[in-house]
C-alpha cells in the first residue's frame, strides 16, 4: 500500500470541508488553506436546498446526516411562481411530509456544522492562493500571496468558480450568461412586512418574465434574499458588476415597470441592496488533461448557472474523491479514476443546469419552470 500522501484543500467552503471531515476520520494528515481571515468575516450566501441524493448523501458519508437534520429548516420547502402583472399564484410546489425533502441551510450555519468536525486549526485562514507550480521534488509548490508557499503531494481545488488551482489544469474560465442578479435583503419579514412574507410563503418564490425575473428566498430568523434577475450585455461596461455599480433601488424598480406593486415591494421595502452578482458557468463537458497529485471539486471543476444543484454536487464530488482515496491501495490511480467520473458525471448536469437556466430568463419565461413543475409532479 502507498504511503499517505500530504494532502492540501485550497477552499473551506462545502467542498473543501466536505472532504476534509472523511479524510479526517480515515487518520490522512490534511492542511486547508482559505483566502478569508477567519470563518466569519465575509457574508457566505444565502440558503440552500440539500437533496437526498447528493448533498444529504456527501454529509451521511461524513457521519454529519443526524446533525443536519436537527438544525435544517425542514418548514421552507415550498416553491411558487407568481405572474408577474397579478402575483396571482401560477403554480406551487408542497412537499409532502416524507416526500422528496430537501431540507434548507443556510450557507453560514453548514460552513459550521463541516468545521465542528475538524480538528481544531485545520483550516489555515488568511491564505489567498497565487499559484501553483512544480517543485523540484516532484510535489506541488503552492505560492500563497502572503508571501508563504509549501508543497504537497495531493492538491485538490475547492476554491469555486475563480478557482486559482484550475489554471495548473486548464486555461478555460467561466463565460458570463448575460444575467446579472441584483440581491436585496429584507429582515424579520413576518413581523415588518407581512404582506410580503404570505406573498412568498414558506420557501422560495419565483416571478418571471420577459428576461426579468424577481426571485425571494427565505433564510433562517426572518431574513429574506431576493434577487432582481435582469439582462446586462457584456458591452455595457467592462464588467456587468461595474455596469451596474451604484445602481439604486429607485433605478432597478425603472427596470421591472408593468410589474404588480405587490411584486415591486420586494425591491422597495427591501433593507439595502446587498450585492451584485454576474452570474458565470464553465462550458458543459469540460474536461482537462490529468495531472498527478492536482485535482479540482464542484465549482472549480463545473461551476454552473443557480438552478439548485451546484453545492450539492460539490458536497457530492467531495465525499466521492475522499471515499476514493481512503479505500483505494493505489491513490494516483483512484485519483484518475475518480475524475473521469466526476467530469462524466457533472456533463449532462451541467447540460441541464445551463438550459433550465435559459428557460427561467427566456421570452416565454415562466413556461419552462411551469413544465418543469408539472413534470416533477407527474
Amino acid at each position: 500500500m502507498l504511503q499517505h500522501p500530504t494532502v492540501a484543500i485550497i477552499g473551506a467552503g462545502p467542498a473543501g470541508l466536505t472532504a476534509a471531515s472523511i479524510l479526517q476520520q480515515h487518520d490522512w494528515q490534511i492542511a486547508i488553506f482559505d483566502a478569508e481571515p477567519s470563518a466569519q468575516t465575509r457574508d457566505q450566501g444565502g440558503t440552500l436546498d440539500l437533496h437526498a441524493e447528493t448533498g444529504q448523501l456527501a454529509l451521511d458519508k461524513a457521519g454529519l446526516l443526524p446533525c443536519f437534520n436537527r438544525i435544517a429548516r425542514h418548514e421552507d420547502q415550498d416553491t411558487r411562481v407568481l405572474d408577474y402583472r397579478s402575483a396571482t399564484v401560477l403554480a406551487e410546489d408542497l412537499p409532502a411530509p416524507g416526500e422528496g425533502q430537501r431540507p434548507e441551510i443556510d450557507r453560514r450555519a453548514l460552513r459550521e456544522l463541516l468545521l465542528s468536525s475538524l480538528a481544531a486549526g485545520s483550516v489555515r485562514w488568511g491564505h489567498r492562493l497565487e499559484k501553483v507550480t512544480n517543485d523540484v521534488s516532484g510535489k506541488h509548490r503552492l505560492n500563497f500571496e502572503n508571501g508563504r508557499s509549501e508543497c504537497f503531494d495531493l492538491v485538490i481545488g475547492a476554491d469555486g468558480a475563480w478557482s486559482r488551482v484550475r489554471p495548473a489544469l486548464t486555461d478555460v474560465q467561466p463565460v458570463y450568461t448575460g444575467t446579472t442578479f441584483v440581491e436585496l435583503w429584507i429582515d424579520a419579514i413576518d413581523v415588518r412586512h407581512p404582506a410580503l412574507a404570505r406573498m412568498i410563503g414558506r420557501g422560495t418564490m419565483f416571478a418571471l418574465h420577459a428576461g426579468l425575473g424577481l426571485v425571494a428566498q427565505r433564510n433562517g430568523n426572518g431574513h429574506v434574499r431576493v434577487y432582481a434577475a435582469i439582462p446586462v450585455a457584456p458591452n455595457e461596461g467592462r464588467r456587468p458588476d461595474i455596469a451596474l455599480a451604484g445602481i439604486t433601488k429607485n433605478g432597478l424598480l425603472k427596470r421591472f415597470g408593468g410589474w404588480s406593486e405587490g411584486l415591486l415591494r420586494l425591491i422597495s421595502d427591501a433593507d439595502a441592496i446587498a450585492a451584485i452578482r454576474p452570474i458565470f458557468a464553465l462550458p458543459a463537458g469540460l474536461r482537462w488533461t490529468h495531472r498527478p497529485g492536482l485535482t479540482l471539486v464542484g465549482d472549480a471543476a463545473h461551476v454552473m448557472p443557480p438552478v439548485g444543484v451546484g453545492v450539492n454536487l460539490a458536497m457530492l464530488d467531495a465525499a466521492n474523491l475522499a471515499e476514493a482515496l481512503v479505500s483505494a491501495s493505489d491513490w494516483p490511480l483512484a485519483l484518475t479514476q475518480f475524475e473521469t467520473m466526476m467530469l462524466d458525471r457533472a456533463a449532462g448536469i451541467a447540460d441541464n443546469a445551463a438550459s433550465g437556466f435559459a428557460d427561467m430568463f427566456s421570452a416565454d419565461a415562466p413556461s419552462g419552470l411551469l413544465d418543469h413543475m408539472n413534470s416533477r409532479r407527474a
